[in-house]
């Protein structure tokens, strides 16, 4: 019997792209998985081509209602919560900074309050980003002691859910049985994601109807990882919650590539176009909003504390996620191509 087999799991922002996966490799592994999110927003939805609706305890609500994330969490009675949900785009964070904060920052609070009243024990991973350090442009990788920051809504509220993740554990939450932790994840890649302003997904839907791609930002160099590897991760830190040392697991943890694979957009870009050829267009607009140009992470703490490291490195992770879009565009059923990812990853592949 594995750690996952017949463990009541709550997943919050199911129908997302990384949650949608994580509910795959959940209950690949035998897990209750229950679900709490807003309906699938684009067309294409991973979460409907894998159908997943029929397949877990399905719940749509909005965390921003204090009430709603208060009953979904007593009808569910977790043992564990991994919390995805959020408004995860930075240029829509300028174009709705408030539906950002209160999504980003008092949905987490409400989940956090819900998973107190149970009065139970429970492992909480609350999911942040890389984005939530004070962004100096430099070639640092930051670590986990690094000041929080962030200039734009979604990186500062992100920043913000941190703050709550940590207060609720010191004032509310210790010696309590309810153990709290943040992954903070570089930038995640991988079929299924039709998000917009994404380069992936913008390459596909590009290269799909022969246009060209338009590159934001290319000399911008982000820390690039297949989907798989930081999902491990989460769920690495949810076991050492549940388990003797879990105490020592309560913080924030990094979870990105090795430092050689943090690359540019630019690179990112040809190394896809190796797999998938087609032209692309330089549309940075000098104009536009304002986006970290340099972000790197260390691993270091993960690695030393969870035994984590990433598997898959940049070429591998980017033939994966632009074989799964080529191959979707091309006929290939896309829930049978990314079981198949999920069984080789798991089988160390």
């Amino acid at each position: 019997m594995t750690f996952w087999e017949g463990r009541r799991v709550l997943v919050t922002g199911h129908t997302g792209f990384k949650g949608s996966w994580l509910c795959e490799m959940l209950l690949a592994r035998g897990a209750e998985v229950a679900g709490l999110a807003l309906a699938p927003e684009t067309q294409p939805a991973l979460f409907d081509q894998l159908g997943l609706a029929a397949r877990m305890d399905h719940a749509l609500g909005d965390i921003r209602d204090a009430g709603l994330v208060a009953a979904r969490l007593r009808d569910v009675r977790p043992q564990i919560v991994l919390h995805l949900a959020a408004q995860p785009l930075v240029r829509r964070s300028y174009r709705a900074p408030l539906e950002t904060w209160a999504t980003n920052v008092m949905g987490t609070a409400h989940v956090l309050e819900a998973v107190r009243a149970l009065d139970a024990p429970c492992a909480v991973v609350v999911v942040t980003t890389d984005k939530v350090y004070e962004n100096r442009e430099w070639e640092h990788p930051y670590r986990e002691t690094d000041p929080l920051g962030g200039h734009d809504p979604y990186s500062a509220s992100k920043a913000g859910t941190e703050l709550v993740a940590a207060s609720w554990r010191k004032a509310f939450l210790a010696g309590t049985g309810v153990k709290v932790a943040t992954a903070r994840a570089g930038n995640v890649i991988g079929g299924g994601d039709w998000s917009e302003d994404r380069i992936l997904p913008d390459l596909a839907r590009a290269f799909g109807a022969g246009r060209p791609l338009l590159v934001r930002n290319r000399h911008s160099v982000r820390p690039w990882q297949h989907v798989l590897d930081p999902l491990e991760g989460y769920l690495m830190l949810a076991e050492r919650l549940t388990g003797p040392e879990g105490a020592q697991g309560e913080d924030g943890f990094n979870f990105g590539p090795e430092s050689a694979d943090q690359r540019s957009v630019g690179a990112l870009v040809e190394e896809a176009r190796r797999h998938w050829p087609g032209d692309w267009t330089d549309a940075t607009d000098p104009a536009a909003p304002h986006e970290a140009g340099q972000l790197a992470l260390s691993i270091e703490r993960a690695r030393r504390i969870l035994g984590w490291q990433p598997r898959w490195d940049f070429a591998r992770a980017v033939a994966e996620t632009v074989g799964w879009y080529r191959d979707v565009a091309a006929g290939t059923d896309p829930a049978e191509r990314l079981r198949a990812q999920v069984a080789d990853f798991g089988a160390g592949g």
